[in-house]
């Protein structure tokens, strides 16, 4: 039997900037953003005092989306690489255009931004952060 999946989340690990990344993503897209750092759980006191402001959790949480970080990479350093994209399936055209626009900022285009074939405005992008970055914009009312 297939179960039906409730969710799936984009899931971003850091290497100490998570909190600034959150906010930018925050400010470009909108969206709730909450953390928790690792000075705020019940074992923080017993974590070396330079390491409890990183991130443990962040959430930005807009309608029906979530985007996560943290500051915790499991054993080795953070490898970035471009095997995750992001794809943001944007509601207007001017959200397209605006999303796309500050999440390039400090970054660089990956993909111009075009009117494809298949009949949607696409474009790519590589953030300041490492991240890249798909947005797409369908025009599906033809009314």
């Amino acid at each position: 039997m297939i179960s039906l999946m409730r969710q799936m989340i984009t899931y971003l690990s850091f290497n100490g900037n998570c909190r600034e990344a959150m906010l930018f993503y925050r400010d470009c897209l909108g969206g709730e953003l909450s953390w928790q750092t690792i000075g705020d759980t019940p074992v923080g006191e017993k974590i070396p005092e330079s390491l409890q402001h990183f991130i443990l959790n962040a959430s930005l949480i807009k309608d029906d989306w979530i985007l996560m970080g943290t500051d915790m990479v499991t054993d080795g350093a953070l490898i970035k690489g471009n095997s995750v994209s992001i794809l943001l399936d944007c509601v207007s055209e001017e959200e397209f255009y605006s999303c796309y626009q500050r999440l390039k900022e400090g970054g660089q285009s990956t993909q111009e931004i075009e009117s494809t074939y298949w009949g949607v405005l696409f474009g790519g992008l590589t953030d300041r952060f490492g991240n890249q970055w798909l947005l797409k914009f369908a025009n599906y009312d033809k009314s």
